[in-house]
């Protein structure tokens, strides 16, 4: 199971969480780390994406980038059930 936490990103591409932290990953860098996690051949039974705050999302700048996030673990989740399949 994975759960990420969105305030991992940095506040200039995630501000609406409770908890932003400066110094955080960048999308680009969420996304890799993700694809990177993909290549490991782990049995990955779900996901979630936890800190997203609409409140605080004026934007939607987060919303966008924890649905992308949740994207690339739902295609994780996808591959596991896939490969346990074959």
């Amino acid at each position: 199971y994975i759960s990420f936490d969105i305030d991992a990103l940095d506040p200039a591409f995630a501000p609406g969480t409770g908890t932003p932290e400066i110094g955080g990953f960048t999308s680009r860098e969420a996304q890799a780390l993700l694809r990177g996690i993909g290549k490991l051949d782990l049995n990955i039974a779900g996901a979630d994406v936890v800190e997203v705050s609409p409140p605080f999302d004026a934007g939607g700048v987060t919303s966008l980038a924890g649905a992308n996030v949740m994207h690339e673990l739902l295609c994780l989740v996808a591959e596991s059930a896939n490969r346990r399949e074959e």
